[in-house]
């Protein structure tokens, strides 16, 4: 057919692109397919010990029998839709604070632990280290754990980089060189690029003083401050702060009380909800989207913890008492219940606990959002893989993989974290195991292209 355009006469333009085009890629890779956690617990470092998950689930499971013995209590105080769903959500929280309570904890030599004299700070790095290497021994840590360091201030880079020293390499010395499985390092209050650029050098530093190869040592930064949003230059800030990680951040994690104090936002005012929170977590969404850096959003503040506590060898609490503790317990529930759910509407799958009564109502809320809308998921999954397949045989340009990708993550993240299982959504969409297990969208497709 007659044609006018010479390829020769585009070809330094189409140079260029697909130069742009390629280093788009790289820059903008997608999701990895990893597991992402659905909380952090933190707690001080002066406290840690190899069991302290296991200790944390313990707790968790006193306070769910004892201010929601049953579903349709749980639902009561979280507004849940009782009956059947109920009884749903209900089952898997109560077998996930079982099987797996605490899915990351963060050891934290920052706001948990406080400034020290050096000499203590220095036992604890050690001691810890030694208590990890212990839980790595005996099966007792979670399936992702970490450090918190203190902020590269120049004050405070000194004693952070100290800790990190003197942890790592009391815990590789004890280990034999291994690190546990899904190990990160924690940078709070970042601002500059510099710091990070000066956090991955250290790392970097470190690796081959421990034995460990190029790349082994991750870390992860938290957004606290409103430079870390918009930098002097009245630019995002955030890509920046990726970029000058050399590639060894894995996630960047909202910190709700110093971000609304930083833009001077009252106490009183200051929560995960407020709208000046989202504007800054919707911007580390639109700046990292197709990075692969996880987001992570923060923690409710108030304690779902009792009113009244009976003395030891003293009388025990009135009916009135325990009803004061049920309300008191059921409000900070319902309040981290919905802080909960509008992080997860927001599309931020991750946040910070920091008490274990809080795990119940953490993945109450994780397991009602994924069961309330699954079957439409997967009728809509099957339905766009089908379309889809369909479209690519008959050569058609089919431009929605990202819509089909997202409809997958879906279901992979409500399996990861026990909302959903592996039967059921294979049920609900008509994937095979092996599509279901490779993650990826187009993959799918190719391969049903490939079968017809």
């Amino acid at each position: 057919m007659p044609s006018s355009l010479n390829p020769d006469d585009v070809a330094a333009p189409a140079e260029r692109l697909r130069a742009a085009n390629e280093q788009f890629t790289a820059r903008y890779p997608g999701e990895g397919g990893a597991r992402q956690p659905v909380h952090t617990v933190y707690g001080g470092a002066q406290l840690f010990r190899h069991d302290s998950t296991g200790k944390l689930g313990q707790v968790a499971r006193r306070a769910l029998a004892e201010h929601a013995p049953d579903a349709a209590t749980l639902a009561a105080a979280l507004g849940l839709p009782g009956g059947e769903f109920a009884e749903r959500v209900y089952t898997r929280v109560a077998e996930k604070l079982s099987r797996e309570p605490v899915e990351d904890f963060r050891i934290d030599f920052e706001d948990g632990y406080g400034n020290r004299p050096d000499a203590e700070e220095d036992g604890h790095a050690e001691s810890v280290a030694r208590e990890v290497a212990k839980g790595l021994a005996e099966g007792t840590l979670p399936p992702f754990l970490g450090i918190r360091v203190k902020t590269l201030s120049e004050e405070l880079r000194g004693r952070s980089v100290r800790t990190l020293d003197l942890f790592l390499t009391t815990l590789v010395q004890t280990t034999g060189g291994v690190l546990p499985p899904n190990f990160v390092v924690t940078l709070p209050k970042v601002a500059l690029p510099e710091q990070v650029e000066y956090f991955a050098a250290v790392l970097a530093a470190l690796e081959p003083r421990l034995g460990l190869a190029d790349g082994t040592l991750r870390f992860e930064i938290m957004v606290e401050v409103p430079q870390a949003i918009i930098g002097a230059d009245g630019r995002c800030m955030l890509p920046a702060l990726v970029r000058a990680g050399g590639g060894r951040i894995t996630a960047a994690h909202f910190g709700t009380y110093d971000y609304t104090a930083g833009v001077g936002i009252t106490a009183a005012h200051q929560h995960m909800r407020h709208r000046a929170c989202d504007y800054a977590k919707h911007a580390m969404q639109v700046s990292l989207a197709g990075t692969g850096v996880w987001l992570s959003d923060g923690s409710t503040t108030v304690m779902p913890v009792p009113v009244h506590r009976a003395a030891a060898g003293g009388p025990p609490l009135t009916p009135a008492q325990a009803d004061e503790n049920r309300a008191g317990v059921h409000r900070a529930w319902k309040l981290h219940y919905d802080d909960v759910r509008h992080s997860l509407v927001g599309g931020f799958y991750q946040g910070w606990d920091l008490h274990p009564a809080q795990l119940p109502t953490r993945y109450a809320a994780v397991f009602a959002f994924f069961l309330e809308s699954v079957d439409s998921a997967g009728a809509r999954l099957g339905n766009f893989v089908e379309k889809a397949a369909q479209a690519t045989l008959v050569g058609d340009v089919f431009d929605d993989a990202a819509t089909g990708q997202g409809l997958l993550n879906y279901f992979l993240r409500g399996i990861n974290c026990g909302a959903l299982t592996e039967a059921e959504v294979l049920r609900l969409t008509g994937l095979t195991l092996d599509e279901l297990r490779g993650r990826s969208f187009l993959k799918i497709l190719n391969g049903r292209r490939l079968l017809d």
